[in-house]
């Protein structure tokens, strides 16, 4: 019997397991004493873990051994704060310069009495006190729910490390009693500097602090839970002031050396972010003399070089997230349309131009797109920007994209995003630049085929006169191509007129096929699926193309529900009477079997094109 195989490591699991290995025997620094708790914890622990954005964790060691969050929880109420207060409401009480001092030191304003940093003890309790609540329990229980959604499961408090804290943590209540001196804290400072011991003693592990910092990396949303833990917009200042001062007085050198906002906890762990990628969490109890994990500084400096994380020194980023353009000249929507329609597509369609962006979209790679627009503006009569292949975008892409809109627009120049709600930031800032009204207009189709199709009847209309769209009789059928008047005469005897309301079946998905459409008036719309929701439009036809001519020459049941789009006549051929044509007249019935064949034919190749259109380049 043959032996299974060993589970395959990730090549990233086993870069992990060798910087384990490279310090497991480093013995430098003490773990913590001045907390008489945190001196119990065995200083040979030691975890690493790194957490993606779409939710894996690479772990090794000790991750799941907890341990308390001590100053890796100041950024998170701090950022809870932001979310309470705004930016300038919490600057009005912390600053964000960085210290240089010991991260108990009593650094205050010498004007304002405000801390320098929420990093710092003193602009942490002063943070604390911003947290929006009514009592004391209320606070706490605001930030332990703030964590939850940090870490993806409830988090408890270490009641032993807590005392510990409040039995020896007399500098801290003395820091709360100058910032209510200079009413930074408007209350009493006793419970809120509780609170903020009950905070530091909160427990976590490695894999706790990887999600919390991929949480940050992922512009503030769970990787795992989907959740939102803080708004998107704060979590810049956030990364800000653990970059500047986040590793206590060596955030200098650290910043310079690893290049990753980060933040440290006399409990051994250190969290480090990198925004767009993942997050780290590490933790190994001894500490150097700023109060730093020695092996997790190590690790991460290892990491960043291996890995080049050095924010300042970023991996190339694409000059344009442009992934294809094309004209609807060259590439048409699905609708089936008569030679007419098609021909005057061929000939204008450049006035149509489809823009498809990609992957995440940033200001430095939107500009590109938006002045290649501009330099084709006099040419165009529409422009559509599709979203579909879009990952991410932020505020400053979708606003110079909506200004580019509004500029055409006022030019006459028809403008659609299409896929847009796929990303939540371009409806909304679309809206709040153009108004609700516009912004409705420019999203008004979903899909790039509902959007394209619906800019080439604009043209169609504006280049074809009405009479040309019309079918005036059978030779205007796509099934009467080369059929002389005798044989167009023969066709006409079989053809019986039909009539359906906008909205009602013609045929349904799964019945038996009897007839061809020959479609004289209106647009039949191509319905796969179960119904409701969940069905799917494949295809529209314009008058003079037929429908339904697979089942009708297979005898195989119908592949799509036939739905009139709006009020739509038809010219009906029994699947009866055709067949009655090979003997009555076998001449008319080759011909129009070619002619069925051929308009199979172009359905074919329109679909393989409109599924070139998706796929190429992805």
């Amino acid at each position: 019997m043959a032996k299974s195989r060993p589970p395959f490591a990730s090549p990233i699991t086993r870069i992990l397991e060798s910087l384990l290995d490279r310090y497991r025997d480093c013995r430098e620094g003490d773990v913590a004493s001045y907390i008489p708790e945190l001196a119990k914890v065995d200083p040979d622990t030691f975890g690493i873990c790194v957490a993606t954005l779409d939710g894996h964790v690479y772990e090794v060691g000790d991750s799941r051994r907890r341990f308390t969050v001590q100053s890796i929880s100041k950024p998170f109420v701090y950022g809870l704060s932001l979310d309470d207060h705004g930016v300038d409401g919490m600057a009005r009480k912390v600053g964000v310069e960085p210290s240089g001092d010991a991260f108990n030191a009593i650094s205050l304003g010498e004007e304002d009495g405000r801390p320098l940093n929420p990093m710092i003890n003193a602009g942490a309790i002063a943070t604390t006190g911003q947290v929006l609540a009514g009592d004391p329990a209320t606070r706490l229980a605001r930030i332990l729910e703030m964590f939850r959604r940090y870490a993806g499961h409830p988090l408890e408090i270490d009641a032993a490390v807590y005392q510990s804290e409040a039995r020896t943590g007399h500098r801290n209540r003395a820091i709360g009693h100058l910032l209510r001196n200079y009413d930074v804290l408007t209350d009493d400072p006793t419970p809120v500097v509780d609170v903020y011991f009950r905070q530091c003693s909160i427990l976590v592990d490695c894999h706790d602090l990887a999600l919390m910092a991929a949480t940050l990396a992922n512009q503030g949303r769970n990787p795992v839970t989907k959740e939102r833990a803080i708004r998107a917009e704060h979590v810049e200042s956030v990364l800000s002031v653990m970059a500047s001062c986040g590793m206590y007085d060596s955030s200098g050198g650290w910043i310079h050396d690893v290049g990753m906002p980060a933040k440290s906890g006399v409990g051994g762990g250190v969290l480090a972010v990198l925004p767009g990628q993942f997050g780290i969490g590490i933790f190994s109890p001894r500490l150097d003399q700023k109060g730093n994990s020695v092996r997790a500084v190590r690790v991460c400096a290892d990491l960043s070089e291996a890995w080049e994380l050095h924010q300042f020194n970023p991996p190339y980023c694409p000059q344009t997230s442009r992934r294809h353009v094309h004209t609807s000249a060259e590439k048409h929507s699905s609708r089936s349309r008569h030679a007419r329609e098609a021909a005057c597509l061929r000939d204008h369609g450049d006035a149509i131009r489809v823009f498809e962006v990609q992957g995440s979209l940033s200001l430095a790679t939107t500009e590109p797109i938006v002045r290649e627009v501009l330099s084709a503006a006099s040419d165009l009569r529409s422009l559509i920007v599709d979203f579909q292949h879009a990952t991410a975008i932020n505020v400053s892409s979708v606003a110079l994209l909506a200004d580019l809109a509004s500029q055409l627009r006022d030019m006459g120049i028809c403008v659609l995003f299409t896929h847009a709600s796929r990303l939540p930031e371009i409806p909304r800032v679309v809206a709040d630049r153009l108004g609700p009204v516009a912004a409705a207009d420019i999203l008004r189709h979903q899909s790039l085929d509902a959007g394209l199709e619906s800019c080439e009847n604009d043209l169609i209309s504006a280049f074809l006169p009405d009479q040309d769209r019309r079918i005036l009789d059978v030779s205007d059928y796509e099934l009467a191509a080369g059929l002389s008047d005798t044989e167009r005469a023969v066709l006409t005897s079989l053809l019986i007129t039909r009539r359906y309301g906008r909205g009602e079946s013609i045929v349904r998905e799964g019945d038996e096929a009897h007839a061809l459409f020959l479609i004289a008036s209106g647009v039949v719309g191509a319905w796969t699926g179960p119904g409701g929701e969940s069905a799917r439009r494949t295809a529209s036809f314009s008058p003079g193309t037929m429908v339904g001519g697979m089942a009708f020459i297979d005898g195989g049941p119908r592949s799509a529900t036939l739905v009139a789009d709006d009020d739509v006549e038809c010219a009906v051929l029994q699947r009866g009477d055709f067949e009655r044509l090979e003997s009555t007249h076998p001449v008319v019935y080759a011909k129009i079997l070619r002619n069925i064949a051929i308009s199979l034919a172009a359905k074919l190749r329109l679909a393989s094109a409109h599924l070139d259109l998706v796929t190429r380049r992805r």
